[in-house]
């Protein structure tokens, strides 16, 4: 699969969600972000997150499972305190680690459980680790010259050290590409507008969201399944976003992804991500190694991603996007 690149990076929001359909499975989740105390300070995860299905003759629907979790993290993204509803007996072990692909492999040793069971909090615990390396960002969208000031804090040589180490931790760093470009940091001044998650035909489409009424960061999912007499059909939504200062919300990354599968094994039949806002213009680049899932079983989604698209070959945000699609199975079995 070819893929031409744009000149400019996408900016067009995909939102409102589209309204449910009648005999469908709708699972949403969310963190929010905020700070005690300016951008240095304690961050606060909220965490929501919530299974909602809606009959064949279509109307409200009810909700099937939900989730919350409220975490406070450090400025290295430490956690210093989590809890969470439902509260797993281990929940506490997570206190201490680091968010990263180490604090995701923590979660599959002491919370097999949540894995296992394809449970919606784990979904929240899952994207500490993105969010906690992007939520900054939001920062950017009030204060112009936040990264210089930022990058200011660092010694040159550490900053550069830091800069070499994001090389090649995706396609859309990869060397030589604009993204590692030090000079290109005003990513708040064509910022996408990342438009309202929730859509006026349908308002109980998504759970409710924490009231922020200054910085903030939030990452939202959104994940339909439903069962059509060929396939099960899949429409999922991934988004980071941040409130600008005039009331409006800017987006940072967000992809769509429609998707089909085997009645019977489970397995992908067609895959078609759609980069609707990224950074840099490079970053779209990576939609055509995804092509190569088609054929997976969605049980083993998780670990096929980690194989096949590592590094350059895939883009992390996409990557959590395609991850989050483990759980179609579970999710399809409430769907009865």
């Amino acid at each position: 699969m070819t893929v031409t690149l744009p000149l400019k990076p996408p900016r067009q929001t995909a939102n409102p969600a589209p309204p449910r359909r009648p005999d469908s499975i709708r699972r949403t989740a969310s963190i929010d972000v905020d700070w005690t105390d300016g951008p240095q300070s304690t961050r606060r995860f909220h965490g929501r997150a919530r299974d909602w299905l809606t009959p064949a003759g279509g109307g409200a629907g009810r909700t099937l499972r939900e989730a919350r979790m409220e975490a406070r993290l450090d400025l290295q993204r430490t956690i210093l305190a989590i809890e969470s509803d439902p509260a797993p007996p281990h929940l506490g072990a997570l206190v201490g680690e680091r968010g990263g692909g180490h604090l995701r492999m923590v979660l599959r040793e002491r919370l097999p459980e949540l894995v296992a069971s394809g449970d919606p909090l784990y979904l929240l615990l899952d994207d500490i680790s993105g969010v906690s390396l992007i939520s900054a960002w939001a920062w950017s969208l009030w204060n112009r010259d936040w990264l210089e000031g930022a990058q200011a804090a660092f010694p040159p040589e550490q900053l550069e050290r830091m800069m070499n180490e994001r090389a090649n931790v995706c396609w859309g760093l990869q060397t030589g590409n604009s993204g590692l470009d030090p000079d290109r940091t005003r990513l708040h001044d064509d910022a996408a507008d990342g438009g309202s998650l929730v859509n006026p035909a349908d308002p109980q489409g998504w759970h409710a969201f924490p009231e922020t009424a200054t910085v903030s960061m939030r990452r939202a999912r959104r994940i339909d399944v439903w069962r059509e007499p060929d396939a099960i059909r899949i429409d999922s939504a991934f988004q980071d976003s941040a409130p600008r200062a005039d009331g409006t919300r800017a987006a940072l990354h967000e992809y769509r992804l429609t998707a089909s599968l085997d009645p019977e094994t489970l397995s992908l039949l067609t895959l078609v991500p759609e980069p609707r806002v990224l950074p840099f213009h490079e970053c779209p680049g990576a939609v055509a190694n995804a092509a190569g899932l088609v054929g997976t079983p969605l049980p083993a989604i998780r670990e096929t991603v980690l194989k096949e698209l590592r590094g350059p070959a895939g883009c992390t945000h996409l990557n959590d996007a395609l991850r989050a699609l483990a759980e179609v199975p579970l999710l399809l079995a409430q769907l009865v």
